[in-house]
């Protein structure tokens, strides 16, 4: 099964890097979204179907603590997995963003076994929580 991805990063680059980084840990891709920050992932979420969404946490205008509890409110959060790519990985925000609903938790950088291992974990999760109901 191909997924839709959305990857929310203020960095160009770090965008560019997350896809390759997806592509080489071997997970079936459909379509990558890419966003600068929450509002403009909230858009993208509004508008296109996404299997899995990588967000940073530190970002202008919407940052991803901001952005997961506007997923919250929206209810897109039942449906589609956020997985949170950070160089910040202080216990309480994590521990803050799992309460939330966030499915996982990779540092910057990523190396493409770890991705794939995470991923798939998320995934696996999400698609037997949605066979069985929850």
């Amino acid at each position: 099964m191909a997924y839709n991805i959305l990857i929310v990063d203020d960095s160009q680059t770090m965008r560019a890097v997350l896809t390759k980084t997806i592509c080489m840990a071997g997970v079936e891709i459909g379509t990558v979204f890419e966003a600068e920050n929450g509002r403009e992932a909230l858009s993208i979420l509004e508008k296109e179907w996404v299997d899995l969404v990588f967000a940073d946490i530190n970002m202008p205008v919407m940052n991803g603590v901001e952005m997961v509890k506007e997923m919250q409110k929206l209810g897109y959060m039942e449906s589609t997995p956020v997985v949170v790519i950070s160089t910040e990985g202080s216990k309480t925000r994590l521990e803050t963003l799992r309460e939330m609903g966030v499915r996982g938790f990779l540092r910057k950088p990523v190396t493409p076994e770890l991705f794939k291992s995470v991923v798939d974990g998320v995934l696996q999760g999400y698609v037997e929580g949605a066979a069985q109901g929850g």
